[in-house]
């Protein structure tokens, strides 16, 4: 049976270090206060310069030569953005291009911080069915663009990153994606949404005046269902595999807030040495935040042949999803 593995990794984050004391001159917040109700003590921010497909192109870039292969080897480019470079073309064109993937098909994926999962869940449906042998699935983000850093409740959340995963058929049953689930609930759009700027609300001088060009969140409600939606998910992917949370090397959740992530490794009784948080260093990089994780968990030697690993991550829509990988 062919089965889809991830063989190689890539992350790229932006130089510009932005910390909570930089916070404490913008909006009426403190290092203490943020670090209390979230872990982060500083986040990267895009130069002036980059784009979403220029972060997406460097961390491409360290999987594609992580791997051995040649982008003109590469099926299927899928880019997991909220931030894309323009409204049009897809932000996986403009990488498609910079990379040399000129076989490839290239689209984007539109699922918030749950983007990773799904764009990866797509990825093994594909190689499944035989359809393609290498997939470049990236997650990146400029946050910053959108973020109105002038609400000390949401501009202490938000970094610029991207993460990158090469995707490889293998007929070897003892590694690669063992399963994915996603899901999606409409009825919790307006928790956390950008309301002006799209086809509903174009960009005017009215939507500039409001700000609703910005992210908006319901900050208390959105915690609750993300708790209970990953701790879920997380749950469905182990019962569907016939495993329990303890058969887990890692948990790589979605980096949305420190105590989301405890408060979901409590409900799944894991240990803190089992949950990676890296949002400390670089916050909530949305559909980046796990392909960065997971990369930097690789790079670190923490893995070794036969570890299961579970990635789980929601996102606005609600969208949520979880995907259980075997090193």
């Amino acid at each position: 049976m062919v089965r889809s593995n991830i063989i190689s990794t890539g992350s790229y984050l932006p130089e510009k270090v932005l910390t909570n004391f930089d916070l404490e001159k913008l909006v009426d917040t403190t290092d203490e206060w943020i670090r209390t109700r979230t872990g982060i003590i500083e986040r990267r921010i895009a130069g002036d310069e980059e784009a979403a497909s220029d972060l997406g192109h460097h961390a491409a870039i360290q999987a594609i030569e992580e791997a051995g292969i040649e982008p003109i080897d590469i099926d299927m480019i899928l880019v997991a953005t909220t931030t894309p470079d323009d409204i049009l073309p897809a932000t996986a064109c403009f990488i498609q291009k910079s990379i040399g993937a000129s076989k490839a098909v290239a689209m984007d994926i539109h699922a918030a911080c749950a983007g990773f999962v799904f764009s990866l869940s797509i990825a093994d449906q594909y190689i499944r069915t035989g359809t393609y042998k290498n997939i470049l699935v990236i997650g990146t983000e400029v946050l910053s663009r959108i973020t109105d850093w002038t609400d000390r409740n949401t501009c202490i959340l938000f970094g610029d990153g991207a993460g990158a995963a090469l995707v490889q058929a293998t007929n070897d049953e003892d590694e690669g994606i063992r399963s994915t689930h996603i899901h999606s609930d409409g009825s919790y759009q307006d928790y956390l949404i950008v309301p002006g700027g799209g086809s509903r609300k174009p960009i005017s001088t009215e939507v500039i005046e409001e700000r609703s060009n910005f992210i908006k969140m319901k900050g208390n409600e959105t915690f609750k269902v993300a708790v209970k939606a990953m701790t879920d998910v997380a749950t469905e992917a182990l019962n569907a595999n016939g495993l329990q949370s303890s058969d887990l090397k890692f948990l790589i959740p979605h980096q949305a807030n420190k105590r989301i992530i405890r408060a979901i490794g409590k409900r799944l009784k894991l240990s803190k040495e089992k949950i990676c948080i890296n949002l400390e260093k670089y916050g909530n990089t949305s559909a980046a935040s796990i392909p960065i994780a997971l990369h930097e968990l690789r790079k670190s030697n923490a893995l070794e042949k036969g570890d299961l690993v579970l990635l789980v991550g929601l996102g606005a829509g609600f969208t949520w999803g979880a995907a259980l990988i075997q090193i």
